[in-house]
């Protein structure tokens, strides 16, 4: 890594940024920003991908398509995701990168790199904010994978880390993306649904066979988990034997915090939980072919409950509903409805009904309206997200991400957002073990939301 001269003063100044976030006045904290937020475009980005499992393999293949971003390096403990990585980059034609795979933190030695513009993190939750913070911390403009939170403090070290270095943070919530998703968007944006009252989400996908998986097949492949389990099924796993609370909000929670303008002239309050027995792993490994009773598996307590519940409470005063339900049989589903003072759209049965519009007390197809209220953004890189993974949306999350970070950008997805959305899964946990007892939210941008508009998907180019 290169020197820098530093003198006493600066010094002195930037470690009491970095040690103590909570306690500078967020006036001063957008004064010493600044300077340091000032936009230096660059026509090429070298990136850093630090998890190359098979969704860090789709971010690489998504930046090897394009002809502004060099992958510089690669980091993971995983030989075999190493393998298909570099293979992956070798059929590209483009150069091999740097190879980091000495140990859980050779991350590190991979962010001494000063060619290095930006990094995504694609690694297993629990190292998501320990990496984004040493990420930030190293000068690189961050693309951090989902998940829900440990603990509230993890997500003031984000937004700390922020405030205190002046780097960027970008959530990378893919389905912000979805084209239905954007469509009812610009359709919330001109106002065909009215004033937004009540909105409903939730991560609903049957994942019992990427919990317990060998690698064997795609799906359904076996009842092994941790050490013998394959790709998530070595590390998803555990935390619904330890934990009972929503884990994965932000698919859900992400599109409803746009239509609700979520920490820019609104904010959530207040959240409850209550989550039901859990049966449905414990099932799956004594009724699945290679489990039975006597696997030592079926002996596994699972804490997570199979359908957890979260509602909350907006300033602004909507209601959201947010559900988690991962271990039972049934269609995907995000489960989306959208209502306001003017009519509402349900995803489940890709129906909607607008006043005045719809027939008196009867859906119609939401399909037309999808069409017709295409977002713009769709419509001028279609082409380009062809082959793109989940739909396409994969392209769009990815190209926002190169595009800010080429620009040095706030992104459209931010730290706040990322410590909002993640503060869901720690909350709906004590929430549960209290007995469904309202859980304030902590003021992330520390009263900014009062000021912020919201820009997400408003720039014609991403």
């Amino acid at each position: 890594m290169k020197k820098t001269s530093l003198n006493r003063r600066e010094f002195l100044q930037n470690s009491m940024m970095a040690g103590a976030g909570l306690a500078i006045p967020s006036s001063q904290l957008q004064a010493n920003t600044t300077s340091i937020l000032t936009a230096s475009d660059k026509s090429t980005i070298q990136i850093g991908f630090i998890g190359v499992g098979l969704r860090g393999q789709g971010h690489v293949s998504l930046a090897l398509n394009r002809e502004d971003c060099v992958v510089k390096a690669i980091c993971d403990i995983d030989q075999e995701m190493l393998d298909r990585t570099l293979n992956m980059i070798s059929k590209s034609g483009k150069n091999k990168p740097d190879v980091y795979k000495d140990g859980e933190r050779a991350y590190l030695k991979m962010l001494e790199d000063d060619a290095i513009d930006a990094v995504i993190i694609s690694t297993p939750w629990r190292w998501h904010t320990e990496m984004a913070v040493a990420s930030m911390k190293a000068g690189k403009y961050v693309g951090m994978e989902v998940s829900g939170g440990f603990s509230m403090d993890e997500c003031w070290q984000l937004v700390n880390t922020h405030e205190a270095t002046g780097k960027h943070l970008f959530f990378l919530e893919n389905v912000c993306y979805r084209r239905d998703v954007m469509a009812i968007l610009n359709m919330v944006r001109q106002d065909l649904f009215g004033e937004m009252m009540h909105l409903e989400c939730g991560y609903q996908h049957d994942l019992r066979g990427v919990k317990f998986n060998d690698g064997k097949t795609p799906y359904n492949s076996g009842v092994e988990f941790g050490e013998k389990g394959f790709s998530e099924a070595k590390w998803r796993t555990h935390h619904s034997v330890h934990r009972n609370g929503d884990l994965y909000p932000t698919h859900g929670i992400g599109p409803v915090a746009q239509y609700t303008n979520i920490n820019r002239g609104n904010r959530f309050l207040y959240l409850t939980s209550m989550a039901t027995k859990s049966r449905g792993l414990h099932e799956y490994i004594v009724n699945h072919p290679k489990g039975g009773p006597d696997h030592p598996n079926a002996k596994v307590t699972f804490k997570l409950g199979d359908k957890v519940t979260t509602m909350i409470k907006t300033n602004n005063g909507e209601t959201i509903v947010i559900h988690h339900d991962t271990n039972l049989p049934r269609p995907y589903s995000l489960g989306f409805r959208v209502q306001g003072t003017k009519g509402l759209w349900m995803a489940v049965n890709k129906s909607l009904h607008i006043e005045g519009t719809s027939p008196a007390h009867r859906w119609e197809s939401a399909e037309s309206y999808l069409q017709k209220y295409d977002h713009p953004l769709w419509k001028r890189l279609e082409q380009k997200a062809v082959g793109a993974g989940h739909g396409g949306m994969d392209f769009f999350l990815i190209n926002a991400f190169v595009e800010c970070a080429k620009r040095n950008e706030a992104p459209p997805i931010d730290v706040y957002d990322a410590a909002t959305w993640l503060a869901i899964t720690p909350m709906s946990e004590q929430s549960i073990a209290m007995g469904s007892a309202p859980v304030p939210f902590p003021d992330f941008t520390r009263g900014r939301w009062m000021t912020r508009t919201n820009t997400f998907a408003l720039n014609d180019q991403y």
